[in-house]
C-alpha cells in the first residue's frame, strides 16, 4: 500500500467513530506512567528503564501477560493514580477517534494490595467526568471478576460494590480462562442480574467453544468477550448469529497472546461470514500493540476489508453500548456522517 493510499486510510479510521466495549482499563498503564506512578509512589520495578519493561511485552502466553499484568498494577496506589491512568488512555482513545470506552475494573486485583474500592471509584469516576467534559468521550464501567479466584471472593466483592453500582453497567468474568469455566460463576452472575447489571464474560479465548454454551446458558450474558474459537463449533456459530450475541474481538490482543501466530490466521473473517454480530476492540492497548484505530487498520490491511466493513463495525458497537438513547442517536449521526 503506498504512503499515499496509507494515510487516507488511517484518516479515515480516525474520523470514524469508535466504541470500545472491551478494554481493562488497567492494561492501559504505559511504561512511561509505570516509571512515573512508581517514582512517585516510591515502589521498586524490576527493569532499569522505559526501554527494559517495554521490551518485557513480549509474551508466550495469557499467563505470561497476566503475571506483567498484576505487576504493573502496583503503581496504582491512590485515588490520583486511578485518574491518571483513565486520563492518560481517555485522551490517546480520543485522539485516535474513539468516541465511547467501556471499561473493565478489576477490584479484586487492588483490594488484595490493601487498596480499597472506593479509592479506585473516586479516580475512575473524576477520569470519566473529566473526560465526558473535555473530550466529549462517554464511558461506562464493568465490575469483572477474577475467574482463577475463589467465587465467594467474588460475591464479596458484589455486595462491596453496594455503593457504587450506579457507576456500574455491568459485570463481567476475566483473568485465566484454562480451567477455570463460567458456569463456577453461576450463583454470582445470578445475582448481578436481580441488581439490575448486564452480564458479559470472557469466553473462546484460550478457553474451548464450550465456555462459551456456558457463559450464555448458565450467566445470561449478553456480550462474549473474545469469541474467537467459536468458528470450532458449527452448532455455536449458527445460535451465535441466530440470537444477534455480541462478540468483543480483540485481534490485536489475540496475536500478541499466541491465540494465532499471525493476524491473517484469525478466525475473524470466517465469524463475518457466518454472520456474527462482530466488534473490534483493544482489550489491554499498552500490553498489545495498539488502541483501537491501530485494531481497525490491522484488520483493513490483512484481511481487504472496504470502508464500508469498517463502519458495519462501527455501528454495531454503537448499537451494542452500555449508553443512554440520546447518546447513541449522537453518535448514529456522527457515523452517518462519516466519508
Amino acid at each position: 500500500m503506498s504512503n499515499n493510499r496509507q494515510a487516507g486510510v488511517d484518516d479515515f479510521l480516525t474520523r470514524l467513530p469508535k466504541v470500545e466495549l472491551h478494554l481493562h482499563i488497567e492494561g492501559t498503564l504505559e511504561p512511561e506512567l509505570m516509571f512515573a506512578l512508581a517514582e512517585r509512589n516510591g515502589v521498586e520495578l524490576p527493569y532499569a528503564d522505559v526501554e527494559a519493561a517495554r521490551a518485557a511485552y513480549d509474551f508466550s502466553d495469557l499467563q505470561s501477560f497476566l503475571d506483567l499484568y498484576f505487576l504493573g498494577m502496583s503503581v496504582l496506589i491512590t485515588a490520583r493514580d486511578f485518574h491518571d491512568l483513565a486520563m492518560d488512555y481517555f485522551r490517546r482513545a480520543a485522539a485516535e477517534g474513539v468516541v465511547h470506552v467501556e471499561m473493565h475494573v478489576d477490584p479484586q486485583a487492588h483490594l488484595a494490595r490493601g487498596v480499597s474500592l472506593d479509592t479506585v471509584m473516586q479516580g475512575l469516576i473524576s477520569a470519566s467526568r473529566v473526560a465526558r467534559d473535555e473530550l466529549d468521550l462517554s464511558t461506562a464501567m464493568i465490575l469483572a471478576f477474577l475467574r482463577d479466584q475463589p467465587v465467594e471472593d467474588a460475591l464479596k466483592v458484589l455486595e462491596q460494590a453496594g455503593p457504587w453500582l450506579e457507576h456500574f453497567s455491568a459485570v463481567g468474568l476475566d483473568s485465566a480462562e484454562q480451567g477455570n469455566p463460567p458456569s463456577l460463576f453461576r450463583e454470582v452472575f445470578a445475582r448481578a442480574g436481580q441488581l439490575g447489571l448486564a452480564r458479559v464474560a470472557h469466553a473462546g479465548e484460550e478457553g474451548p467453544p464450550s465456555y462459551i454454551r456456558e457463559a450464555l446458558d448458565e450467566l445470561d450474558v449478553c456480550r462474549i468477550d473474545h469469541g474467537a474459537r467459536a468458528v470450532e463449533d458449527v452448532e455455536l456459530l449458527e445460535r451465535l448469529s441466530d440470537e444477534g450475541v455480541v462478540l468483543t474481538v480483540c485481534p490485536l490482543s489475540n496475536v500478541r497472546l499466541k491465540v494465532v501466530d499471525h493476524l491473517e490466521q484469525h478466525s475473524l473473517p470466517r465469524m463475518i461470514d457466518a454472520g456474527l454480530n462482530i466488534t473490534l476492540n483493544s482489550d489491554d492497548p499498552a500490553y498489545f500493540g495498539g488502541g483501537m484505530r491501530d485494531n481497525f487498520a490491522a484488520c483493513q490491511r490483512a484481511f481487504g476489508w472496504s470502508d464500508e466493513t469498517m463502519r458495519w463495525l462501527a455501528s454495531n458497537a454503537i448499537e451494542a453500548a452500555f449508553m443512554d438513547e440520546s447518546r447513541r442517536d449522537a453518535l448514529r449521526a456522527r457515523l452517518a456522517d462519516t466519508w
